[in-house]
């Protein structure tokens, strides 16, 4: 299917599965509540966790969402790119009522992916696209894997190759004058803090997409930060003679390798149906941050 035709599925209301950088999407028209109550039903998720608004450029960003210098000094640093931006929204009919489940603020990003935004450019309006998994699972990050999880769904799925991320997008809100980190991702804290200042340790994690305990997870129950695996579970190793090569998130220690790898090393293990999942540990500092925090959820814990 063509990135035309799918820009047309999504204007009659129908869900389309889309690749990004971080994680495949399964999109829908942000502003047709019945389409997005189609991606709840799709996913199994819980209607109070809001979804992030993908538009094409920062004018279609702005014109839903009310950006103030620190926001508009995010966006040029980061857009195109994986860092969504949780702003005051301008125009609650484009991103609808349920789609940001009913608050006051908008979760806005430009994805990398050039399919992606060039279907956005085609449909002419933002599109909400989580993750194109059931809910909870773990997020796909390849084409097969988005069309096995919810593929029925869909009227139709775009091929975009392999994620290159692999995580979903960094969040942070920019309201009342305060910058927060809302949710780790490959945008490191550090990164931001290099362009906004010191960040703000009071966000509101409700307005993030991606912050429900339990996240994340497969089948198999998940142990972290372990060094000896007990006999009946699969060890997802990190750095040199950890583990199985078969299941490493990286043999080198490379952060974005295991970002890369995370969740289809996760469903990977899954489908060998181990009695547990066990994974190293993994350094907490830059993109260890987000890698921590998804294991941290799809083992069940608060991050």
């Amino acid at each position: 299917m063509s990135d035309a035709e799918a820009a047309r599925a999504l204007a009659e209301g129908h869900l389309v599965i889309l690749p990004t950088e971080t994680v495949y999407g399964l999109a829908a028209d942000a502003g047709n509540a019945v389409a997005v109550a189609a991606i709840f039903e799709a996913k199994g998720r819980p209607r109070f966790n809001p979804l992030i608004a993908h538009v094409a450029d920062a004018v279609q960003a702005e014109a839903i969402a009310v950006f103030d210098a620190r926001a508009r000094a995010l966006a040029e640093a980061f857009w195109p790119g994986p860092l969504t931006i949780v702003a005051p929204v301008r125009d609650r009919d484009r991103v609808c009522d349920l789609a940001r489940a009913g608050l006051d603020s908008v979760a806005v990003r430009v994805p990398g992916h050039a399919r992606a935004r060039a279907v956005i450019a085609a449909f002419g309006g933002p599109v909400v696209a989580p993750s194109a998994n059931r809910s909870g699972r773990p997020s796909p990050t390849t084409f097969a894997d988005a069309v096995e999880e919810t593929g029925a769904f869909a009227a139709a799925a775009l091929d975009g190759g392999d994620c290159a991320v692999g995580v979903e997008s960094t969040v942070v809100s920019v309201l009342d004058g305060r910058v927060s980190l809302l949710r780790p991702g490959s945008v490191t804290r550090e990164e931001i803090e290099a362009v906004v200042g010191p960040l703000d340790r009071d966000g509101e994690g409700h307005r993030s997409p991606g912050r429900m305990a339990l996240h994340y997870a497969p089948d198999a129950p998940v142990r972290i930060d372990v060094v000896e695996p007990r006999p009946d579970e699969i060890l997802l190793g990190f750095g040199p003679g950890v583990g199985a090569l078969r299941w490493s998130l990286s043999p080198s220690g490379d952060l974005r390798e295991a970002a890369a790898n995370l969740f289809r090393r996760l469903r990977e293990a899954d489908r060998e149906q181990p009695a547990g999942i066990a994974v190293s540990p993994i350094p907490a500092q830059g993109l260890g941050e987000a890698i921590n925090d998804r294991l941290r959820r799809a083992a069940g814990f608060v991050g």
